[in-house]
């Protein structure tokens, strides 16, 4: 899995979250299946336009998101291995240029059925268990609806799970530097750092651990009104 590379390239895959003891791989294997059909259904109803649209990942549209989160379903460990080499071994190169490749080969009717069709796939990112494949599918699912402004909501489970499981090593893969902020959840219990506050819901201060920035006026400066700092917003 690919660390933080400069902006001009897309953000790396979100994997290496550990899995809380107290929850089951089944539970999360169903989360896993349920977000995949979601998204297939938020996909089906997108615009032409909205296909075209860029997302959180810098340098993808959607539809490139879209193609890279199904990669795993359509690619044998032998192809997996001979893409790898023929990006020299870098594993952003690789998915950056499947990316491309799959979102140009592909219809956008195709890229919603791989997700539905693949709901129950075992496909998880290199190195992590199974709530390193729910984070690959909801904050890749970020990507696209926060992007778009979409009314999606992740599941409260699913956010918690994902939330609660982040980490200073998980931070530090993603090249996150949150030193001196506080961020808070308006719409759960839930808080990380300390520091200046920065407000936002769940779902949208989520893809801020992963490495990504938001739009303008969805991190917030809260009650207090302090100012967002200039790093977290795309």
């Amino acid at each position: 899995m690919s660390r933080s590379e400069p902006r001009s390239t897309p953000t790396p895959d979100p994997a290496p979250v550990p899995t809380p003891a107290v929850v089951s791989r089944r539970t999360i294997a169903s989360a896993v299946a349920a977000e995949r059909r979601e998204l297939a259904d938020v996909l089906d109803s997108l615009t032409p336009e909205q296909w075209d649209a860029p997302s959180l990942c810098t340098g993808w549209r959607v539809r490139e998101v879209a193609a890279h989160m199904s990669l795993g379903f359509r690619t044998s460990l032998p192809g997996f291995a001979a893409e790898l080499l023929r990006a020299r071994g870098s594993l952003h190169r690789m998915t950056d240029r499947t990316a491309r490749r799959d979102a140009a080969a592909l219809g956008t009717r195709e890229l919603a059925a791989l997700l539905r069709e693949n709901a129950g796939h075992p496909w998880k990112p290199p190195a992590a268990g199974p709530t390193g494949a729910l984070a690959h599918d909801v904050v890749h699912g970020l990507d696209i609806t926060v992007a778009l402004g979409h009314p999606r909501r992740v599941p409260e489970d699913r956010l918690r799970l994902l939330l609660d499981a982040v980490t200073p090593r998980s931070l530090r893969f993603f090249g996150v530097d949150l030193t001196g902020i506080r961020l808070c959840a308006d719409d759960l219990d839930w808080s990380h750092g300390e520091g200046t506050p920065v407000h936002g819901k769940a779902q949208d201060l989520l893809p801020v651990l992963f490495g990504r920035r938001l739009p303008p006026g969805r991190p917030n400066g809260g009650p207090e009104g302090h100012r967002v700092p200039p790093t977290l917003i795309a």
